[in-house]
């Protein structure tokens, strides 16, 4: 994480909390941010001001929690609060819990001087919820991601006719977290920034045991928008592309505000359409600072985050897709408790003959029975892992398992699809292990391991791992 130091501070008065209206502005003041803001269904909007000390990209974080709220109750699902700066609708926070939450969205683009901030009860909350609480509220403008802040792209939320309801992402498919990659252009001294989000689950696309076995979630992750910017921080004309419906890539030839793309999710799989359905109510501007290591799977951006695998999780609760009771004997999804969650890296070898690519499946064998192997895959050739690099996967065990009742953990080569090719693949490392706790969280990971185990047709499986 950067430090604080590499911010530009922000001041704010808290003698500008009030019910007033856009208009109103409040004198101005050199203070810290209001402790808490408090705002209720019915009631008046709540406001503080800001100074910006130069123009840029303006970040707002604070902790929210909503009384009576959660994602795993029909009817409870979020409460969500609309954000404006000097009168604009800028993001909407959904909040699907009633634990308090750290959460960071983005304002856009600020001019240098002083802003209003005004909160808002929004429509879309479900009907239990009541007030939302935002405690510690504070904006800042990070003067080491200003480049990837100014192009990152408004998400406007889903409005697709299969519910009638223009909230869809008030209660499904939600947008939780964001983050961007760097990487090198052609032309020297250009970088492409490239933003992904991630998505509470999916209506539509890959089916939700395939999810656990193949990505170790249930969440959606995928990348939304692209832009290649010169050796000045300016965008290339042309280079914008974003990922459309059946995951194409097309370019960009939609609406900006300031430097940024308007995009809309379009399909029940969180694909984008840069046409934006008029009137759409919600948009989401997430926080993109968060990056990855390159040796890391996109869902270390959720192990970042904890609270995101509680809402995975309830969101699977709400809508009816966990088996019970759990049996690890079957393919459905049972109690994701259950799962180890487990990343670990491979690399495939050159194929020695025809047929399907093999793909790597991790198994866990208990010290209770150590003669039955729990399979990621289920032993389903499709569900093993053919993409190399950092992967994720889960493996469902019995209800109670901890990490003390595991005797192994091992790598097994399976082809995906009819025939084998001959491909060895080699298991390097295994980056992190852990269950989710009681409520959904993660807990602390036991199992790393680095070193290599190839797999081939003579020897398709080896042990990685011990206590």
């Amino acid at each position: 994480m950067r430090s604080r130091a590499r911010h530009t501070a922000l001041a704010l008065t808290t003698a500008a909390l009030a019910a007033a209206p856009l208009a109103a502005v409040a004198a101005p003041a050199q203070a810290s941010a209001p402790r808490t803001v408090n705002v209720h269904r019915g009631g008046p909007a709540r406001s503080f001001t800001f100074s910006a000390g130069r123009a840029g990209e303006a970040l707002i974080g604070f902790t929210a929690s909503a009384p009576g709220v959660s994602w795993a109750k029909k009817g409870a699902e979020s409460a969500v609060v609309s954000i404006a700066v000097d009168g604009r609708h800028v993001t909407d926070l959904v909040v699907p819990s009633s634990d308090p939450t750290p959460r960071s969205l983005a304002l856009g683009h600020v001019d240098r001087g002083r802003h209003k901030v005004t909160l808002r009860f929004a429509k879309g909350s479900a009907p239990a919820a009541r007030s939302v609480r935002l405690a510690r509220p504070s904006v800042r403008m990070p003067a080491a991601d200003q480049l990837v802040l100014r192009y990152a792209p408004v998400v406007v939320g889903r409005t697709l006719a299969l519910t009638g309801d223009a909230y869809q992402n008030a209660t499904t498919d939600t947008p939780l977290i964001a983050w961007h990659e760097t990487k090198p252009a052609t032309t020297p001294g250009h970088q492409i920034l490239e933003y992904s989000v991630v998505w509470s689950n999916e209506d539509g696309g890959t089916d939700t045991p395939a999810l656990m076995a193949r990505w170790g979630r249930t969440t959606d992750i995928e990348w939304i928008y692209r832009v290649e910017v010169d050796a000045k921080g300016n965008r290339v004309d042309g280079t914008g592309v974003y990922q459309a419906p059946n995951h194409a890539t097309l370019q960009f030839t939609g609406k900006y505000e300031a430097d940024h793309p308007l995009l809309q999710t379009c399909t029940v799989n969180n694909n984008m359409c840069d046409a934006i359905t008029p009137d759409a109510p919600l948009r989401f501007t997430p926080d993109v600072t968060a990056t990855r290591p390159q040796d890391r799977t996109r869902e270390y951006v959720m192990d970042q985050q904890p609270w995101t695998y509680r809402v995975m999780a309830q969101e699977m609760l709400r809508e009816g897709k966990i088996e019970s009771p759990s049996d690890p004997a079957t393919t459905a999804v049972g109690d994701q408790r259950t799962y180890l969650f487990v990343e670990f890296a491979k690399t495939t070898g050159a194929a020695t003959g025809t047929g399907s690519v093999p793909g790597v499946a991790l198994g866990v064998r208990l010290k209770s029975d150590p003669s039955r192997l729990y399979r990621s895959d289920h032993d389903q050739p499709t569900w093993s892992i053919d993409r190399d690099g950092p992967v994720a996967t889960t493996v469902e065990l019995p209800e109670g398992t901890t990490a003390s009742d595991i005797a192994s953990v091992e790598a097994i080569r399976r082809p995906i699809g009819l025939g084998d090719n001959g491909a060895p693949a080699t298991v390097t490392s295994v980056n992190r292990g852990f269950f989710l706790g009681s409520s959904y969280l993660p807990q602390p990971s036991f199992l790393t391991w680095k070193g290599s185990v190839t797999l081939t047709p003579q020897n398709p499986s080896g042990v990685l791992w011990r206590p």
